[in-house]
């Protein structure tokens, strides 16, 4: 058999250590005998233990009194009780001590095996368990605001097909995580997610990097490599930061995308691959195109479903929740009790614009955790945190001058930022805002917006 778990039997009875232990190798499993309670504590600390299996009564310490020092030290490895003098008392003290099963003497080879085969699939059970929430835990998206519950519909939407999406975004608002959850939610999350940030990685090297290379095609090639593409076959390959990608590369990875094959630096034949292909940017990529920066082939293969991300200071509904889902993460990573912000610190933190996003937010509840005295975070521990005067986009400013101008500021930051999360489909942004459509082009006017030229600017599918 291909399990090779180690078991640990405790008893005091010699035949009993020996009919076992002759039972379980033979079964293939690997196993480690014990005449005495005390010696199988200090065992159970040192080696790798998979299960134990310890009699009730016996000389000295008893099984029982084992078992709670077990648990006492912390070793939590699954332990099943025997005994030939069994009764409903000593089964119900057993379990409430932490025994995952309790056997009556003598226990025939059928039930012990099966016994040690339905224990380790509830351990495998629990680790796969465990190790899942871990990784949907650092990469859950946390939201309650509307704006995000639309962004999640979209993601639903397309997450099942196989198109194409570019996701959009400042710096920080988690447009890996939306291209993670893409893939996790696809028919393909069984397969890799592999991901290449086209800004960090050096022009020169990018080709490599996407597509690899032979041995001996450059200097310093001293072995093949496997390009990104290869590596997410049958999965998924996100590139984020596209709009930073050298235009030289561009057009290679037009070909890719278009004929499904790569070919490594110094091949000599073509790779297919199935890869599905997400991408994200901070920039326009429509002004890109028109600025001769990014190809329009490519921008037509890569823009099939745009997916804007908004930036944190329009989804402010969604701090106090970001906030305690960090701040359970941070406890979690340092073994820290769980510390409670007070409410007039989730304002504060609330009120701030933040530039860096939803990344930023990380980061200062961390620092904020680090900082706080008697184990709270306090608003006076926000002001020490917080940078005094935050800079941002215009949409974040702190506006100046009398009341009438700073609502003025305020009105046109926001119809700007509703225009261009609908695509300038003035319908939905008039609804959006709770005003009609004709009265969302008065106080455009009024507000010196003029929504066509807007349109012409920020509009990010090129004409032509």
């Amino acid at each position: 058999m291909a399990q090779k778990a180690n078991i640990l039997i405790v008893d005091d009875e010699p035949n009993t250590l020996a009919s076992l232990s002759r039972a379980f190798r033979l079964a293939g499993y690997d196993a480690t005998v014990c005449d005495s309670a005390l010696k199988a504590l200090a065992l159970a600390k040192t080696q790798n233990v998979d299960l134990i299996f310890s009699d009730v009564v016996m000389p000295g310490k008893d099984g029982l009194s084992f078992l709670q020092d077990l648990r006492a030290q912390g070793i939590a490895v699954p332990v099943v009780m025997m005994s030939g003098q069994a009764h409903i008392e000593m089964a119900v003290r057993a379990t409430r001590l932490g025994a995952i099963d309790f056997l009556e003497k003598p226990v025939s080879t059928d039930k012990l095996l099966l016994t040690v085969e339905n224990v380790l699939k509830l351990r495998r059970l629990e680790s796969e368990n465990l190790q899942l929430r871990q990784r949907l835990g650092k990469h859950e998206i946390v939201w309650m605001s509307e704006v995000m519950r639309k962004v999640m519909a979209q993601v639903e939407r397309v997450a099942a097909s196989e198109s194409r999406v570019c996701i959009l975004g400042e710096t920080g608002t988690g447009k890996e995580l939306i291209a993670r959850t893409l893939h996790e939610r696809s028919s393909r999350s069984a397969g890799p997610f592999i991901t290449l940030n086209c800004a960090a990685v050096p022009a020169e090297l990018i080709e490599s990097e996407l597509f690899g290379h032979e041995k001996g095609s450059f200097t310093g090639a001293s072995a093949r490599h496997t390009g990104k593409f290869e590596q997410a076959e049958h999965g998924t390959i996100f590139l984020d930061e596209i709009g930073d990608m050298p235009l030289s590369m561009q057009a290679k990875l037009l070909r890719v995308l278009e004929e499904g094959e790569v070919e490594r630096i110094g091949g000599d034949k073509p790779i297919s691959v199935d890869v599905r292909v997400l991408v994200a940017t901070h920039r326009n990529l429509g002004s890109l195109v028109r600025e001769g920066k990014f190809r329009q082939d490519l921008f037509h293969r890569v823009y099939v479903f745009p997916l804007f991300l908004p930036p944190l200071r329009e989804r402010r509904e969604d701090i106090p929740a970001l906030v305690e889902h960090f701040a359970e993460q941070v406890c979690a990573q340092n073994n820290w009790k769980p510390m409670p912000f007070a409410p007039e610190a989730i304002e504060a933190l609330s009120a701030y614009p933040w530039p860096g996003n939803v990344r930023e937010l990380r980061n200062v509840v961390e620092r904020l955790m680090l900082l706080a005295t008697d184990g709270a975070v306090t608003p006076a521990t926000v002001r020490v945190a917080l940078p005094a005067t935050p800079t941002g986009s215009a949409s974040s400013r702190t506006s100046r001058g009398p009341l009438a101008e700073r609502v003025q500021d305020f009105e046109r930051d926001a119809i700007l930022a509703e225009l261009k999360r609908s695509n300038y489909h003035i319908t939905n942004a008039a609804k959006s805002l709770g005003l009609e459509r004709s009265h969302l082009y008065k106080k455009a006017e009024q507000l010196g917006i003029d929504i066509q030229k807007q349109r012409r600017e920020e509009e990010s599918e090129p004409s032509g």
